[in-house]
Formats: C-alpha cells, structure tokens, sequence
C-alpha cells in the first residue's frame, strides 16, 4: 500500500511539473488614425498570456507597431474557438 500511494505522489508531482502547453488566443478590437479605421481580430498568445490583462500587454505592442492603437480584448479562447472567428476576422485573423 506504501508503493502505491508513493507512486500515486510521484505521478501527481509530474503532472503538476509539466505546465500546460494549451494554445490560447484572444480576440481584440483595434483603431487606427488618419484615416480612422477599426479592424477585429484575432491572435494567438505566448503561453504566459493566457488571461486578458496579460494578451492585453502581449498585444498592444504588436498592434502599435503597425500603425494599430489596441480597444479591448473581448475573449481568451482556445483552438476550438478559431473556425468560428476566422470569416469575421478576414485579413486579421492571425496577423499579429
């Protein structure tokens, strides 16, 4: 009974060592100026972002970068969520 319950640790440790490498992306609304335009889209995440505060500091530089000034990340999603975003999101969709 020792040997299982030292393994059941053991695999429990394990499990909890090796972080989740879940791919994550947010979906976001953004403006540029002169001329005004607005674009929606989406865009994957660096693992550490998983959460809108942090795709919200991950992202803004991607965006002012090109021009672009991030509005709001409206979700955080995994990859079952891409098909259904990918049409609305046309050319932004993964751009940045």
């Amino acid at each position: 009974m020792k040997s299982f319950a030292s393994l059941a640790v053991l695999v429990l440790a394990l499990a909890l060592a090796s972080p989740a490498s879940a791919a994550c992306y947010a979906d976001y609304k953004a403006k540029q100026d002169n001329p005004l335009r607005f674009n929606y889209g989406v865009s994957e995440l660096p693992d550490n972002a998983c959460d809108k505060q942090r795709a919200k500091a991950a992202l803004a530089p991607r965006l002012a970068n090109q021009g672009w000034t991030l509005l709001n990340v409206l979700s955080i999603f995994g990859p079952e969520g891409l098909n259904e975003r990918k049409a609305i999101a046309g050319d932004y969709f993964l751009r940045f």
